[in-house]
């Protein structure tokens, strides 16, 4: 019966592989039909699409194939493309027959599509995804073809009847990273697609209409957002709360999941309204909350503060009963399943349970020997599980008050345990960067799931006991399938230590603070989908553009050199060889070669085009930290902790000369504009100036008092700036080697420092996460970029000097616009009236300054996308999620602009 079973279950398996194997085939076969229906626009004029648009939208029409089945109509189609294109009267009559055919041709194609699965389903679900990446891959380089989904897009505004397709098309277009940057969607209508990560930097999508589309990650910066029905939206943010001043300690959901409580360093508790994001009410306290948690009645709440805890009842407002037994700083309380009992963590290495209804204690606990950082009940209320700082996990009996069982881990200290709802295992967040799975019935250690980088301060498990939600030091969060125990997910958008998780009791969001003093709400669906991304899995140490300003290469702390096409941030190559961290990237002058230099000990040389590894320069001792290219393109400067400087002829490979004078590393080196000096910066606080031709050093310059992480050149050589960790940049007269100015700003270490090409702008990068662009003749600070949320390891200009890319410890690399002066975004006459309707001055004043920014990013590359929506106007319409949030209030924390707040005391436009 046995064998039976067994082979009837292989047949079965064998069926449903041989049932997916022909789902597959039949799924190529429609897509490919689809490349041969869009293929038909090759033999269309693709000038005539935004012609059509436009005589659509005049005439008002409703039905595209019926208006051009009407020979009068493809006539005023010519008549139109003739207008624009200023043709003779010849010409006229020349073109006339092959105008009709074009038209016919384009027609054709339309009804095929709206014919087509390409116009019922949608394209952006995960089944078959591999068949749909080729069939991006061959039309991604055809030029018409992507006219043709743009029209198809444009065409979702006018007729209904093509709007899936026009959803699809825009969700290929977002895939194959074309560049949508400063389109005009107005009034598209998209359903039932993906927009994540697009780039729709200042675009105007007023009056659109999406439902049920996933715009994670989108980039709306300086977007026209007036009056748009977006509704059932898919994004993993939902909301940022920033009210407290100072670090978050612990967040907990209230058991109907309609409020949430948070404690803080600023002596506050806040009641949110998880939907509205508006404080309900607040507790205020002498001292700071350390740690809260929500009785399962709903209406009692208890928190510690230094050694007491606190029982409030959260319907009236009024305190309970104080706790007090405790010797030393209570980090943690917990509710019995049944609210029946509360149990208490202290830094006096105690545990005490308490009888909640009487407010008297029922047991102490004593066991552990340093620490009691967090405890946690069983599903039951059976067993109370302890974690401490003297690296052991203690089970204990909550009836009898005995110890039960030690889970040893074989780690420095525990920082978070919980139990799973189904009682079977118990998580363990600890300070050797590693959460630990427990088998809760035999105690046996299941699992160490590793990937955050520094301690991890807080597990959750979701309410089907499959995921577990992780907070780290690291910054991030991270979500885990607790069967396999594989990462599903990295969610990063603190710019600090996560210090607390938590899953509402529906499992549909996830609670996030931190110490840098917000909360995060995300979509807990919507963050574990999965997304395939082309960036660095690690810190972005290098960014260099090509001399043509096409391509931005980057070095990483992942080992790999990535080129990005500079417009859209699509991945044009990664260049692999190196077996450690890539320090250092620089191309050569005629954009053909790049250099790079590693942890390895290595050089290597890459062909650009072809993405090879053409040498290898070897001679180095320790790290590679820095290499330049002489403006000639003739020899290669390295410098590297083994205190010397090499110069390298590009041409044979070989070590041209070696000058040694440093007594300690080098960790920056940059040829002069006439390539006659050299400058170097290193690690015993000073910058020498050597004679390239000689080998000779010309001059030692003093006065920073730490490392000199980057040296550069003005355009002119006249002036060099110097970035140190003593925070200062300084400005150096090449000529006399004196210092001409000190600029201050940055609150840690400065890590790079890079002229504009007119030399009028100076950028600097940090370890304080921002960007300082500063007035190199004055020495002002002309403005601060921010967004990166770790440090700013690299920036450099783009060779027209519109555009800085910069790389950072969060393992982005962001394009930002920092053309000068202040960018006022036009308008539509249908929305003059608006923006004329903000009075006094005073106002039209305040409304402008909130939207116009030159300073925004453009492109952000990275493997975690959230919202950008700095500078995007909104005007009236709606933005909600399909849980019912509304996200204008996510859209505001990112620096959008919602104009009709700014109106309330006039009356509104109708």
């Amino acid at each position: 019966m046995q064998e039976y079973l067994g082979l009837k279950t292989q047949n079965k398996l064998i069926g449903n592989q041989i049932l997916f194997k022909k789902k597959n085939e039949l799924q190529k076969i429609v897509v490919w039909r689809l490349y041969g229906v869009l293929s038909l626009s090759k033999e269309s004029d693709g000038a005539i699409f935004p012609i059509l648009i436009k005589i659509l939208k005049r005439e008002k029409i409703q039905n595209c194939l019926e208006f051009l089945s009407q020979n009068q109509n493809q006539f005023l189609l010519e008549i139109e493309r003739q207008k624009i294109e200023n043709l003779s009267l010849l010409d006229k009559e020349q073109m006339l027959n092959a105008e009709q055919k074009k038209i016919k041709r384009i027609t054709n194609v339309l009804k095929k599509i709206r014919e087509h699965q390409f116009n019922e389903l949608n394209y952006s679900i995960d089944e078959c995804e591999e068949t749909k990446q080729d069939f991006i891959t061959k039309i991604s380089q055809d030029k018409k073809i992507i006219e043709l989904l743009k029209f198809l897009v444009r065409l979702t505004a006018l007729d209904e009847r093509f709007i899936q397709c026009g959803s699809n098309s825009l969700h290929l277009l977002v895939q194959m990273k074309v560049d949508l940057r400063e389109e005009s969607f107005v009034k598209i209508r998209i359903i039932n697609t993906s927009l994540f990560g697009a780039n729709l930097v200042r675009c105007d999508l007023s009056e659109s209409e999406f439902d049920n589309v996933n715009i994670s990650g989108i980039n709306l910066n300086q977007a026209k957002l007036f009056n748009c029905n977006w509704r059932n939206l898919r994004i993993h943010e939902l909301n940022k709360l920033n009210r407290h001043s100072r670090r978050v300690n612990q967040v907990c959901f209230s058991p109907d999941g309609k409020s949430l409580a948070s404690c803080s360093y600023d002596e506050f508790i806040f009641f949110w309204d998880v939907k509205t994001g508006k404080i309900r009410s607040t507790i205020i306290r002498e001292s700071n909350i350390q740690s809260v948690c929500f009785s399962s009645n709903n209406h009692t709440l208890a928190f510690s503060c230094k050694n007491v805890v606190y029982l409030w009842n959260f319907k009236t407002g009024k305190q309970i009963s104080t706790l007090d037994g405790h010797s030393n700083l209570i980090l943690s309380v917990c509710f019995s399943p049944y609210g029946t009992t509360l149990a208490s963590g202290s830094s006096d290495n105690s545990i005490y349970l308490w009888h909640v209804k009487t407010g008297q204690q029922k047991a102490r606990l004593d066991g552990h020997s340093s620490y009691v950082y967090s405890v946690c009940f069983s599903p039951d209320g059976t067993t109370l599980a302890s974690g401490s700082l003297d690296g052991s996990i203690l089970l204990w009996d909550v009836k009898t008050g005995q110890y039960k069982a030690t889970l040893d881990g074989y780690t420095s200290g525990f920082l978070s345990v919980n139990f799973s709802p189904d009682g079977t295992t118990l998580a363990s967040g600890s300070f050797d960067n590693s959460i630990h799975l427990w088998d809760v019935k035999t105690g046996n250690y299941k699992a160490k799931l590793d990937g955050h980088t520094k301690n991890v301060y807080s597990v959750c498990f979701s309410p089907d006991s499959a995921t577990l939600a992780s907070g780290s030091q690291d910054q991030s969060i991270r979500l885990w399938d607790v069967k396999t125990g594989q990462q599903k997910a990295k969610l990063e958008g603190h710019s600090s230590h996560v210090n607390s998780v938590c899953i509402s009791p529906d499992g549909t969001t996830l609670a996030s603070c931190s110490d840098d003093n917000s909360i995060r709400l995300w979509d807990f669906k919507v963050v574990q989908q999965k997304t395939k991304l082309d960036s660095h899995s690690s810190h972005v140490y290098s960014v260099c553009f090509s001399p043509d300003g096409t391509i931005l290469a980057s070095g990483s702390y992942d080992k790999s050199i990535r080129l990005w096409d500079f417009k859209t941030g699509k991945q044009k190559g990664k260049l692999d060889g190196h077996s450690n961290y890539v320090q250092s990237v620089c191309f050569s002058p005629d954009g053909t070669t790049l250099a790079s230099g590693s942890y390895d000990h290595s050089i290597r040389l890459w062909d650009v085009k072809t993405g090879k590894q053409q040498a290898k320069l070897d001679g180095h001792s320790h790290w590679v930290q820095s290499v330049c290219f002489s403006p000639d393109g003739t020899t290669l400067v390295s410098g590297s902790r083994d205190n010397s400087i090499r110069l390298w002829d590009v041409k044979t490979r070989q070590k041209k000369v070696k000058l040694n004078g440093h007594s300690n590393g080098i960790l920056s080196v940059c040829y002069s504009p006439d390539g006659a000096t050299l400058a170097s910066g290193n690690t015993d606080s000073s910058i020498r100036l050597w004679n390239v031709k000689t080998g000779q050093q010309k001059a030692r310059l003093y006065g920073h008092s730490g490392n000199i992480y980057s040296v550069c050149f003005s355009p002119n050589g006249a002036t060099l700036a110097s970035g140190s960790d003593d925070k200062s940049i300084r400005l150096w007269d090449v000529k006399t080697a004196q210092q001409k100015a000190k600029l201050d700003g940055h609150s840690s270490y400065v890590q790079s420092v890079c002229f504009s090409p007119n030399g009028t702008t100076l950028a600097s990068g940090s370890e304080d996460k921002s960007i300082i662009l500063w007035d190199v003749k004055t020495g002002k600070q002309k403005a601060m970029l921010n967004g990166h949320s770790s440090n700013v390891y690299s920036v450099c200009f783009s060779p027209d000097g519109t555009t800085l890319s910069s790389g950072s410890g969060d393992m982005s690399i962001r394009l930002w616009d920092v053309k000068a002066g202040l960018q006022v975004l036009s308008s539509e006459n249908l929305y003059k009236d608006i923006l004329a309707y903000f009075q006094p001055s005073t106002i039209i004043n305040r409304v402008v300054s909130e939207i116009d920014t030159s300073y925004i990013t453009i492109l952000l590359i990275s493997q975690n996308y959230n919202l950008e929506s700095q500078g995007a106007q909104i005007f009236k319409g709606q933005f909600i999620n399909y849980q019912g949030f509304d996200i204008r209030l996510l859209f505001k924390t990112t620096g959008s602009c919602i104009l009709e707040k700014q109106n309330t005391s006039q009356k509104p436009i109708n």
